[in-house]
């Protein structure tokens, strides 16, 4: 059986980006507690095919395998940037592409990032009805993360990386028996 996977989206189309950062983190965080194989795309992997695509067979072989691996993922993180108050259009694009029913049942972890506070509610007011939709799992701590939480596209704000901790956590009931031992939050 292969080895349980997180994959990370961003819905970014310029690298680097703080989304891309904070989808990596989380994907990297899961992968190294729980021992799962980790990926992480964002829209430049996809490619140009996704523009024109109206469905995924008009997809390119590479954005195929792409959308393949991320339906498949054990657990999946996405990640947006925000753009006048919801996700970019190209990653909502992406999402349509996949069948009603794809993420059924599957753990997803919410984040996104934006210029400023009063962009918070992106998650709970547009991620979590986006993945409602395809009845995915969505865990409840999602990340939303300001430009002053990162320094050169790494997160240093404290409050994210307790967000992050306490996500990762949620992650365990997903990872079956691959779960390691359990860490303390003080250690």
């Amino acid at each position: 059986m292969p080895n349980p996977t997180v994959v990370g989206v961003s819905g970014n189309f310029h690298r680097p980006s703080k989304t891309r950062s904070l989808v990596t983190n989380l994907v990297g965080r899961i992968a190294n507690r729980y021992g799962l194989t980790s990926e992480v795309y964002d829209l430049i992997d996809v490619g140009d095919s996704l523009g024109s695509a109206r469905h995924a067979s008009e997809l390119s072989p590479a954005a195929t395998t792409i959308l393949h691996r991320v339906v498949t993922a054990d657990i999946l993180v996405v990640g947006t940037p925000t753009y006048k108050g919801s996700y970019t259009g190209l990653f909502k694009h992406f999402i349509d592409l996949f069948e009603p029913l794809a993420l059924q049942g599957k753990p997803i972890l919410l984040t996104a990032t934006g210029g400023s506070d009063g962009h918070a509610l992106i998650v709970e007011h547009q991620l979590r009805p986006l993945f409602g939709f395809f009845m995915a799992h969505t865990l409840p701590t999602g990340i939303f993360a300001v430009d002053r939480d990162f320094l050169n596209h790494e997160i240093v704000a404290e409050h994210i990386n307790a967000r992050i901790a306490q996500a990762v956590e949620e992650a365990r009931p997903f990872v079956g028996q691959s779960a390691g031992p359990a860490i303390s939050a003080a250690e």
